[in-house]
């Protein structure tokens, strides 16, 4: 094999290594953006002490709209979980898997009700919602004409940038998932 050929197996491979990896890059660099705008955010508010709580009490005061967003959450993302890592194509899949689609769908449309990052606008967040009304229609109909590569692709990426993505950054100091856990 020549120079020229082995460095073509070479490239090809390591492009094939990165798209299968792509789900790690993409979690790894939402974790890193995750770290540092959080540093950033506490070193401006004098570095409190942080320490696990379980406090519930803004969630049992909020209104119903969040707590539907909140449930829906919480489920899409133990049933994407279980899904990712459970076997496909039997009947158990097709039955939670509708179930995510119901949970994420109001996990979705929930949060177009939902302002305060941005005052009383939209923010980014409310993009991966609007994705995720688009993508998960298309998700569902893949799976039903039996194009199993899209169908995968459509709903994996919607796990990781709904539930992972937006779930990350739900989770930043002075929002309320940081109040209710580690609150100071």
């Amino acid at each position: 094999m020549t120079q020229t050929a082995q460095r073509q197996t070479v490239q090809t491979s390591f492009r094939n290594q990165i798209r299968r990896n792509k789900n790690w890059i993409v979690m790894i660099a939402a974790l890193m953006a995750y770290a540092l705008i959080s540093r950033a955010m506490l070193e401006a508010s004098g570095n409190p002490q942080i320490r696990f709580r379980l406090d519930v009490t803004p969630l049992m005061q909020s209104a119903w709209v969040l707590k539907a967003h909140i449930s829906g959450a919480l489920a899409s993302f133990a049933i994407g979980a279980f899904l990712l890592a459970y076997k496909k194509g039997r009947r158990l899949h097709r039955v939670l898997g509708y179930t995510w689609v119901a949970t994420m769908a109001v996990t979705a449309v929930s949060s177009f009700f939902l302002t305060g990052l941005n005052g009383d606008h939209f923010s980014l967040i409310h993009a991966i919602s609007a994705w995720t009304v688009i993508v998960l229609p298309m998700g569902v109909a893949a799976a039903r004409r039996h194009d199993i590569k899209a169908h995968r692709r459509h709903m994996t990426n919607m796990f990781l940038g709904g539930m992972v993505v937006a779930g990350l950054f739900t989770f930043l100091p002075g929002r309320m998932m940081w109040s209710i856990f580690f609150g100071v």
